[in-house]
């Protein structure tokens, strides 16, 4: 039926996944409605080239079999220039703001709002492009042809108004709902200067905001404003949205705002303010004022530029909405957040409370109260690791915990973590690489990615001297053990040298991936054992190691020639390289 046309085939699939009971009857139904001249043909479908209306009609008919909530979250998709990666969490926090999800039995919002991302991969409308060390989606794209569909319809239905970009929508002559702007030339600005934009709920810009009209960020009922890697942004911008008074979704990431006003405080129904990436280092107290205020994202996860909360956020208990905190600043009286009881994520980027001073003994008692509620993602970067190393006292730990990240001067870990039975990602500094480690978080049934980091940037004598002990109690080699970790699929070792690594014979059955990362390699052995890998990728930061690295190279590729052909991709790049891509 399909005329052996990729996109039509994969589409199709989707189509057949998601209708499991359908009869031999009813799917001869579909193809004499979607080829009536192949029906009058005895019935014999397929054999040819389709056309690209017939092409047209099997995206459509695709479209048209999904529920009707899905159906408006896919034509969402149409906000997002032609072959751009969409992020999943831009997109399912977008769809919470607009109101288009809904709790369903007994799912929240944000649940119910992956479901529906996962029904559209399913269904082949959105194609995975990036995961996360989680394994889940991180970015997806929209095939060309399935998005001019989308876009059609969108227009069609005066759903979302798209200016400029690879589309030539024809601009509506009733009200503009939801405006996607995808150019910032002068044609751009003229198209939005004829229509009436005082109904617009929802504003996306791409590009430069210095050619946009006067008028663009007067709307009074905007309740999704997306700037997002917008540049041209001034202070006068940020006045202007805090009169947007109806919004609830605000993204400001990879702009070029360097303060938000006091009048922030008048958004009362905000509920995600993104500032990741920018130069906003403190927000206001008037912040506190946000009673429905769900996500905060903050700071810069790269360089681990942090944002300091204001004291209030303590002082009056406010904000108790609050389920990720993401990028903040720990310091003096920040530690208390017994209040914060729903939350989900704690990302903290930087510690300036002593272990004397009474907020160390706050925030981890904070910690240990919050894991018992609905806590389910902790990070923390604490470069004095005086914290991190106390967190071994908690007489209760975080069980709920899905992702842990701690990143510090460590030598043991927590004797907690391995009663931690629901995680699923790990990250851990690299001066906690060790053998007994390794064997201790072996016991991990749902561990699905295991990384060990460090950052080049925290080399000082006390941290190498930690790495050279961490060495010699392992005798220069660390041994992979041959037994647990048995829903790992993805092990990450970033280091500038990395010992000699050895795997088990039974060591790892599921992993899948394996990324070193690395200045020096001193070896690896037994990847031969690694019977499901799939991908090995070595990125090299020092072009001094080459010769070893491919050495190294050539002794997996000799290790891992297997008799059933199934042997893994090897991937050899440098830093350059890695961070071009």
């Amino acid at each position: 039926m399909c005329g052996g046309l990729p996109l039509a085939i994969v589409i199709m699939a989707g189509h057949v996944a998601c209708n499991p009971n359908k009869s031999e009857g009813e799917w001869l139904k579909v193809c004499k409605s979607l080829f009536p001249e192949s029906a009058k043909d005895h019935g014999k479908y397929g054999g040819k080239d389709l056309t690209q209306e017939e092409l047209g009609r099997i995206v459509s008919h695709c479209y048209n079999d999904m529920p009707v909530d899905i159906k408006t979250c896919s034509l969402y998709l149409s906000i997002f220039p032609k072959g751009q990666k969409i992020s999943s969490k831009r997109l399912t926090r977008r769809w919470t703001a607009e109101g288009f999800i809904a709790e369903k039995q007994g799912l929240s919002v944000e649940d119910v709002a992956d479901t529906y991302f996962s029904h559209l991969i399913r269904r082949k409308i959105i194609r995975p492009v990036e995961h996360g060390s989680n394994g889940k989606v991180k970015k997806c794209i929209v095939h060309d042809m399935v998005l001019e569909h989308i876009v059609a319809k969108a227009s069609e239905e005066n759903f979302i108004t798209v200016i400029g970009g690879n589309w030539l929508m024809q601009l509506p002559s009733s009200k503009v709902r939801r405006l996607s702007l995808q150019e910032s030339d002068s044609k751009c600005a003229n198209d939005t200067e004829k229509m009436n934009l005082f109904h617009v709920r929802s504003l996306t810009m791409f590009g430069s905001l210095n050619q946009l009209p006067s008028h663009s960020f007067k709307f009074g009922i905007v309740q999704v404003l997306d700037l997002e890697g917008c540049t041209g942004f001034k202070a006068h911008h940020t006045e202007e949205i805090c009169k947007m008074l109806l919004l609830k979704y605000l993204s400001l990431r990879r702009t070029d705002t360097k303060q938000l006003p006091k009048a922030i405080g008048k958004l009362e129904n905000l509920e995600t303010l993104d500032i990741r990436e920018t130069n906003v280092v403190q927000l206001p107290k008037t912040v506190c004022l946000l009673e429905r205020l769900v996500n905060i994202l903050g700071g810069d996860k790269r360089i681990r530029r942090a944002l300091k909360l204001p004291e209030e956020l303590n002082k009056k208990k406010k904000m108790k909405a609050l389920r990720i905190l993401s990028g903040i600043e720990i310091v003096g009286g920040l530690a208390d957040l017994h209040h914060l009881t729903e939350l989900r994520k704690l990302a903290i980027y930087k510690l300036s409370t002593m272990s004397d001073d009474p907020s160390f003994k706050e925030l981890s008692s904070s910690i240990e109260y919050l894991g018992g509620y609905s806590l389910h993602t902790l990070i923390i970067d604490d470069e004095s690791a005086k914290f991190i190393n106390s967190l071994d006292d908690l007489s209760s730990p975080p069980k709920f915990l899905v992702a842990l990240e701690l990143s510090g001067k460590m030598v043991q870990l927590p004797g907690w973590i391995t009663q931690l039975s629901a995680l699923t990602k790990l990250t851990l500094s690299v001066t906690a690489l060790r053998t007994d480690n390794l064997l201790l978080l072996s016991n991990l049934e749902a561990l699905f990615s295991l990384t060990f980091s460090f950052r080049a940037e925290k080399q000082d004598s006390e941290t190498l001297t930690i790495l050279a002990e961490n060495k010699l109690s392992s005798d220069g080699e660390i041994t992979i053990p041959d037994v647990g970790f048995r829903s790992l699929k993805l092990l990450r070792f970033f280091a500038p040298l990395l010992p000699v690594l050895t795997f088990s014979e039974k060591a790892m059955p599921e992993l899948e991936r394996l990324e070193l990362r690395f200045s020096m390699l001193e070896g690896i052995c037994g990847v031969e054992n690694l019977a499901g890998l799939k991908v090995v990728h070595l990125t090299l930061e020092d072009k001094e190691g080459e010769h070893m690295t491919k050495e190294v190279q050539r002794e997996i590729e000799r290790a891992v020639k297997r008799t059933d052909g199934k042997a893994p991709r090897i991937i050899l790049s440098d830093i350059f390289t890695l961070l071009v891509l």
